[in-house]
């Protein structure tokens, strides 16, 4: 081997250390960020669910195994609120999909004042939820609401108890409203990546407007669609804000956690959160939150199997 080709590996080597050590030194903050924000907090919470820590028993927590699992099916409660969220999930996520799909299918096409129309459908998006809650109640009270009030006015008598009997649809309504400005820009960035070509060579070949939209458009568009779905069902699972924050003594956090929403909207995450900090029952809650997280992670996970059964690509991904 020659002096020349001994030099130049040892180029080569060198300088593919510099460039692995630049790379790790480019990507440590977020490594670190992801280390002590993440992988961390995680495996604690995994250490914590298999105890009986109550956030105080540092001196006398001990290790109870599956105790706190195995309690989900003993707690009426927790499997009430999961059948809710069940609910709150099959509500939501249909309705949020298929409204700001159509709505961004309207605005993709040249109307007149389409960007103020845009606008108007993403403000939700940007208020704080707080308010909303706060709009909700002034709206919707059952006692005092403005909703209630016009309606007496119209049917003299009537009242419709809101966020009691129909609370389920009326924070869904709400919860809808919010989140179609991002569900919107989505659909809108994948409706605007299809060539106009195609929709154009369809209607010269005959299919009208609701022909291509059925088989043209929508094929196209289900990645996005699966996308959409595996987003929703994730945040749907996990959804307690709206709820928290509509309830009867909502200014109170103590208040909110000893006496909780409506039962009809007593979500998952909310009997999560009153185990936690309601009750200091934190090995409970977090067992509790590991359970959903393995309940998400199946739903995900049937999601991705039935998606070569809907969901087209114009390339082959196999």
């Amino acid at each position: 081997m020659t002096a020349q080709v001994r030099s130049t590996r040892r180029w080569y080597r060198t300088r593919n250390v510099q460039k692995t050590f630049a790379f790790y030194v480019f990507i440590a903050p977020w490594l670190l960020g992801f280390i002590t924000l993440v992988v961390v907090p995680l495996a604690i919470g995994l250490l914590i669910s298999f105890s009986n820590y109550d956030g105080l028993n540092l001196s006398t927590v001990k290790f109870t195994g599956f105790k706190n699992y195995g309690r989900l099916g003993t707690d009426p409660d927790a499997l009430y609120s999961l059948g809710r969220v069940a609910v709150w999930a099959a509500l939501n996520i249909p309705l949020w999909v298929v409204t700001s799909f159509l709505l961004a299918y309207v605005l993709n096409h040249a109307i007149r004042g389409r960007g103020v129309y845009r606008t108007l459908f993403y403000l939700p998006s940007v208020v704080p939820l707080v308010a909303v809650a706060w709009i909700g109640r002034i709206l919707l009270h059952n006692s005092f609401g403005l909703v209630n009030q016009l309606l007496s006015e119209i049917f003299p008598g009537t009242v419709v108890h809101w966020l009691s009997t129909y609370a389920m649809y009326s924070l869904t309504g709400i919860a809808v409203w919010t989140g179609l400005g991002s569900g919107i820009i989505i659909f809108l960035a994948g409706l605007q990546n299809i060539p106009v070509e195609l929709e154009e060579a369809a209607l010269m070949d005959g299919a009208g407007k609701l022909r291509s939209f059925l088989h043209l458009t929508i094929p196209l568009m289900t990645p996005v669609i699966f996308f959409q779905v595996i987003l929703s069902t994730v945040a749907a699972l996990q959804y307690f804000s709206l709820p928290m924050l509509m309830a009867p003594n909502a200014s109170s956090n103590a208040g909110v956690l000893s006496t909780p929403p409506d039962r009809s909207v007593y979500l998952y995450m909310i009997h999560v959160l009153r185990q936690a900090f309601g009750f200091q029952r934190y090995g409970y809650a977090t067992a509790l939150t590991w359970i959903l997280v393995l309940i998400i992670v199946l739903l995900t996970a049937l999601v991705f199997w039935s998606a070569p059964r809907w969901v087209y690509y114009e390339t082959d991904t196999r």
